[in-house]
């Protein structure tokens, strides 16, 4: 081997000596001693690579398990071109749609072969099961895009084919399963010998496919319920069938077309009519006799507050009297909040929050007290008293805004049909392409970069760093309690990944790239690389997607 080239293997903590063209699956064979898991891609100066990835020059290289984010979804992209090679095997004039996540899998169609019924899926996994054995590989090719598009026509991809086209790239990667192509948004694992856990079931008018159970990776994943998840989703796909944009390719052709505005005022109007329906319903229940208390929970950056200020609007038009409470204003000072594994403060706890105060104060305003509201201080980390009072009026109606709202520990005290409970989420139903997802994930840590660079001075670096901490809370505190909701609100838009574009770009370019969150940067701007840029001019003052953007008509 030559001294001249060697790599630096993070998870040994050595150089290891290497001859120019050998892959990363060459070292990671020769070292494999040394490793406790097996690798199924890796970083290669913090960028994620496949392991058929050449090496030519010195590199800083950390092999990943499947139990890492990277890992996870090189996995189930892989076990997704499976899946799609066993569907043209057994049933060739079906076409595969994969949707989105949902019940710890992944929701799939298959059109053009009648109901999918147990024979349909016993193929499926039969044929599945057989690929694995065969242990076939995954070759990366790379060749003109023009040559790649008719590659994509011979075999009916044609939602491939219309995002090649607006993409205008002189080159396209793919992938290659014995004699079927198809592209993918990220690597994929070296052969089907590494799927080795899976499993498909029927669903509604489709099926799950499910990847390992990340507390047991020889396992696959088990469903949970998630029905009213799983409506609000389907709502929303059928309202991109009616507007005509169901992937990026035609959302970036109603760009080309100059369709934008049109794309704007329909998505706007579908969350108008959302948030009158929902308000409809808590003046009902109230009226009724309940629904004084509204929470509405979600995720990080799913657009909880601006929501809350439009439901409020809403309200007012059906003579309600709304008062506003954000539960960030009752976190106890910050020397007092709880830490999470890394030692960070574990602001998605919970007990982060000053029950006992809340509590109180709730329990006071509903019987007709007046309270004096407290606000957070963020940048002192203490809670302040500064005179606002709030008592309830004969048509008021509470509106509580925070991650936990739907935790039934947070209002224990409370009547359950006092309470009217709403989940926000940006549940993201625009495909890349029929294989292609855009995980909800993605769309939210690009809203909350965006608003944490633009207007709390955290850079994109710092965003990312503390991301897999906030989706360990989510996981723990919010994702449990989703399905207790009255309403869940959708708070995604299909042109919003365009409008983000160009300012998302730009801020995760800043990022440096001798750091591990370059790679996510790279990620991230690589997935934004497939949307046309749409201009915010005709995004109104009012849009949730305002509160990230700015330029929003509401004071946050």
């Amino acid at each position: 081997m030559s001294d001249a080239l060697k790599i630096y293997c993070k998870n040994i903590e050595e150089y290891v000596d290497f001859s120019g063209g050998e892959t990363l699956l060459d070292i990671a064979e020769r070292i494999k001693d040394q490793l406790s898991f097996t690798p199924v891609c890796a970083r290669v100066n913090y960028k994620t690579e496949d392991l058929r990835f050449p090496l030519f020059s010195p590199k800083h290289v950390e092999f990943l398990p499947v139990t890492t984010p990277s890992g996870s979804r090189t996995y189930v992209r892989s076990l997704c071109m499976l899946l799609y090679k066993a569907v043209c095997e057994c049933f060739p004039k079906a076409t595969l749609r994969i949707e989105h996540s949902i019940s710890h899998g992944y929701f799939c169609h298959l059109s053009g072969i009648g109901e999918i019924d147990n024979r349909v899926i016993d193929s499926l996994k039969k044929r599945m099961t057989e690929l694995v054995e065969k242990n076939l590989p995954f070759e990366r090719k790379e060749r003109l895009t023009k040559d790649v598009v008719k590659i994509f026509e011979r075999q009916g991809l044609d939602d491939k084919v219309m995002l090649l086209n607006s993409l205008h790239d002189l080159y396209t990667t793919y992938y290659r399963l014995d004699n079927l192509c198809d592209s993918y948004y990220g690597q994929l694992v070296p052969s089907t010998g590494y799927i080795n856990a899976f499993d498909l079931q029927c669903y509604h008018d489709g099926f799950l496919l499910l990847p390992f159970d990340p507390h047991d990776i020889t396992k696959a994943a088990t469903p949970v319920c998630q029905e009213k998840m799983f409506a609000t989703f389907t709502d929303y796909v059928e309202f991109n069938k009616i507007v005509g944009i169901s992937n990026v390719g035609e959302l970036n052709k109603a760009v080309e077309e100059d369709d934008s505005a049109m794309v704007i005022n329909v998505s706007e109007a579908l969350h108008n009519k959302r948030i009158a329906t929902i308000s409809d319903e808590i003046t009902r229940r109230y009226k009724e006799g309940g629904a004084k208390v509204v929470l509405i929970a979600g995720p990080s950056s799913s657009g909880k507050t601006t929501f809350t200020k439009r439901l409020g609007i809403q309200l007012i038009t059906n003579l309600m009297e709304p008062q506003l409470i954000s539960l960030d204003d009752y976190f106890v000072d910050r020397h007092n909040t709880p830490r999470d594994a890394d030692g960070d403060y574990d602001y998605e706890s919970l007990y982060a929050l000053d029950l006992e105060l809340f509590n109180n104060h709730l329990n006071a305003l509903l019987n007709g007290e007046e309270v004096e509201l407290p606000r957070y201080n963020f940048a002192s980390g203490t809670r302040e008293f500064k005179g606002n009072k709030i008592k309830l009026g004969p048509n008021s109606v509470l509106l509580i805004e925070g991650i936990h709202g739907l935790n039934p520990e947070l209002t224990k005290s409370i009547e359950r049909d006092m309470k009217y409970l709403i989940y926000v989420s940006a549940l993201t139903t625009i495909s890349i392409d029929n294989h292609n997802w855009v995980p909800t994930t993605d769309n939210r840590l690009l809203r909350r970069i965006i608003r944490d660079h633009k207007y709390r001075g955290t850079s994109a670096t710092e965003t990312i760093r503390r991301w897999p901490s906030v989706r360990r809370g989510e996981e723990k505190w919010i994702f449990p309690y989703q399905e207790n909701a009255d309403s869940m609100f959708n708070s995604s838009l299909l042109f919003e990944l365009g409008v983000m574009k160009d300012c998302g770009d730009e801020i995760l370019r800043q990022v440096p790239r001798d750091i591990p969150e370059f790679g996510e940067a790279s990620r991230l701007r690589k997935f934004l690389s497939y949307f046309a840029p749409i201009s915010e001019k005709y995004v109104p003052s009012t849009s949730l997607i305002r509160e990230f953007l700015g330029g929003s008509s509401f004071n946050y």
